[in-house]
């Protein structure tokens, strides 16, 4: 997948699906991030319910692919945690309902977990819309960077300390997308709400944003806005180390550490990057003081 040899890779989850033991599928032993579905049968014209067993990084990710599964599907089902219907629901005609893990759906005619739907439409990343989330943009200020420190706790590594963004706060308009509150000068030192929506029409109306590898990075690009990702040395599959762009969302440009859990050199050349993306606007605020934005602001 890094090298874009994507028949290569269907070929390889071609021939790991055959080898799947039946009895093994959608094991309730295992969490559901392990579990596996798909036991390769055609998604064409017949009943498809699409399952999202992992995060909501992925789930927004492989989104880009329901549009195209809808028009080969007989009908598409997609079981979703609740907190992303409000994206989903204008992605593409299809059934959204909420995933229970007590009470998942009864399988359909194909079942398939949403990560898996490249390799079974055989659709690579530019094969399909790369902004394809439609959000109204919440009413922040102009030339407002978005800033996301944080990851999840599942991998620590991806994050970096929030102290190491001071530079560019103190040089730009900006806005935290952590869900805590900030020591940054910040518009809202509360921090962003916990809520995917509200979040969402935040970095939809920032000018840019500055993401560690975290459900902020997929939003920011499926929203099409100009992206600076933060990634650790070795980071996760989709994100190649050596290329500072991505097939997946064209909005992005990655920065991965040189050596492993040294942030700054990547700080280094994002804040220069950062500086030359608004100098090259005419629209710097340098040295302007960050005005605090209230509650109802943010939703």
């Amino acid at each position: 997948m890094r090298a874009r040899d994507y028949a290569a890779a269907w070929a390889l989850e071609r021939r790991v699906i055959a080898a799947r033991d039946p009895a093994t599928c959608d094991d309730p032993s295992l969490p559901y991030h392990q579990r596996w579905v798909r036991n390769g049968s055609p998604v064409d014209d017949v009943d498809v319910l699409v399952r999202c067993y992992h995060g909501l990084g992925d789930t927004l990710q492989f989104a880009r692919y329901l549009p195209a599964l809808a028009r080969r599907a007989r009908s598409v089902t997609v079981e979703a945690p609740l907190r992303l219907h409000p994206l989903l629901a204008g992605i593409a005609e299809v059934s959204l309902h909420s995933f229970d893990p007590a009470r998942p759906l009864k399988p359909r005619a194909c079942d398939i977990e949403i990560t898996e739907l490249p390799g079974a439409l055989e659709l690579a990343p530019d094969d399909v819309p790369a902004s394809y989330l439609r959000v109204a943009s919440a009413p922040i200020p102009a030339l407002t960077v978005g800033l996301c420190h944080q990851a999840g706790d599942w991998d620590l590594d991806r994050s970096l300390p929030e102290a190491l963004l001071a530079p560019i706060a103190d040089r730009h308009r900006c806005l935290s997308l952590v869900a805590a509150p900030s020591t940054l000068p910040v518009i809202n030192p509360d921090g962003c709400p916990f809520d995917l929506a509200a979040t969402a029409a935040l970095v939809a109306g920032c000018a840019a944003v500055i993401t560690v590898d975290t459900m902020v990075a997929h939003l920011a690009g499926a929203l099409g806005r100009p992206t600076w990702l933060l990634l650790k040395h070795r980071p996760d599959w989709r994100w190649d180390p050596t290329r500072h762009d991505s097939d997946w969302y064209p909005t992005l440009r990655l920065h991965a550490q040189s050596r492993a859990g040294d942030w700054t050199p990547v700080m280094a050349k994002v804040a220069s990057e950062v500086d030359a993306f608004f100098d090259d606007q005419g629209e710097t605020i340098h040295g302007q003081p960050a005005q605090p934005v209230g509650t109802r602001l943010l939703g």
